[in-house]
């Protein structure tokens, strides 16, 4: 993230934009004024793309666009305007609040996006693309392998315990990876009844497909590594962190001096301490519930790694715990401490890299 005083004091024009999956709406707003100057909607396409920059020709070439979901509908728009050297805003989605008060409508959304730019004294950069997004579009295949593969086996499992007795035997006391090879080799025998028949064909199918789906994550991951290898492979170096958070990692901060600070990153991942103070309570925090959750998610993996096999994280929790810290505390502090240590070496790579 860049500081800035206000946006109104180095350009002439804010255009927000409002987009979506086939159209994008944008208002054109005078920064020193808040004067609504035009507004266009047209297709999310190059054709379309070429006549916002057209449109905001009309205005001013001293501008800065504002853009909702530069990472989602609005990447491709985003990809243009970077490509044309121009002054690109990342926001998030508008305060629900700010909202329920007011109309709503795609050109409205747009207007209120350049007025919240105008607004904000730290100014978000869309994320890079490249490496980046190639680690992006990877992590979400994989996660969705991951989590379909668990469903398979959960229902797999549900299955066996309903299951008629004589099928039921061959799956008792064993693990959930034995039931998915047990049950991918089954086979049908005539006598069956039409209950086990079923039973046995989408036990079956449910094994095969968790396999399957567990083969596509590995090969996932593979190609995660490979990245995160030739991108950053000092993150690998660093205790705890495997390929798929330091994927993870890669994809939040994205590229030097989008996030400001340390404590700007803690924040993105949820980690920055929340003061809950009252009365002469004065040093009470609570839990952060919000940032980046898969951010979030990978600093509690790293900090559950190292409270496990490095040496110097468990001295640190037996030190914090005979101070009269809870577990969910030290673990709290830990993933703050693991957020800054990584933020540092992203800011500041070593000369090898």
């Amino acid at each position: 993230m860049t500081s800035v005083t206000r946006l109104s004091e180095v350009v002439d024009v804010v255009i927000g934009v409002d987009t979506h999956v086939q159209t994008h709406t944008a208002a054109a707003v005078e920064a020193r004024t808040g004067a609504l100057l035009g507004q266009v909607t047209v297709e999310s396409t190059p054709a379309g793309y070429e006549e916002l920059t057209a449109f905001a020709d009309e205005h001013s070439t001293l501008r800065a666009w504002a853009i909702e979901g530069t990472g989602g509908h609005g990447a491709g728009l985003a990809r243009h305007l970077a490509h044309a050297q121009e002054i690109v805003v990342e926001l998030d989605r508008p305060e629900r609040a700010r909202r329920r008060h007011g109309a709503k409508s795609d050109p409205l959304d747009a207007e209120r996006a350049a007025r919240e730019a105008m607004a904000r004294t730290r100014l978000g950069t869309p994320r890079a693309g490249g490496d980046r997004q190639a680690l992006s579009v990877l992590l979400a295949a994989r996660r969705s392998a991951v989590e379909a593969a668990t469903l398979a086996q959960r229902q797999l499992f549900s299955l066996v315990i309903a299951a008629p007795e004589a099928l039921r035997a061959r799956f008792r006391g064993k693990k959930i990876p034995a039931m998915v090879a047990t049950a991918a080799a089954l086979r049908l025998h005539p006598s069956w009844d039409t209950e086990t028949t079923t039973t046995v064909t989408v036990l079956r199918s449910l094994a095969r497909r968790a396999r399957d789906l567990a083969a596509e994550a590995a090969e996932h991951e593979k190609a995660i590594l490979a990245l995160v290898r030739a991108w950053r492979p000092d993150l690998l170096d660093q205790p705890g962190v495997g390929p798929i958070v330091a994927a993870t990692v890669l994809c939040a901060w994205s590229h030097p001096g989008r996030v400001r600070s340390e404590a700007a990153f803690a924040m993105l991942a949820g980690v920055a301490p929340i003061p809950a103070n009252s009365g002469q309570t004065t040093t009470r925090y609570r839990l952060n519930r919000h940032g980046d959750r898969q951010l979030n998610r990978a600093l509690h993996t790293v900090a559950m790694s190292r409270q496990r096999y490095h040496q110097p994280t468990r001295d640190y929790t037996a030190r914090r715990t005979s101070e009269g810290k809870t577990p969910r505390e030290i673990k709290r502090c830990l993933k703050r401490y693991i957020a800054r240590d990584l933020y540092r070496l992203l800011e500041n790579p070593s000369p090898t890299t």
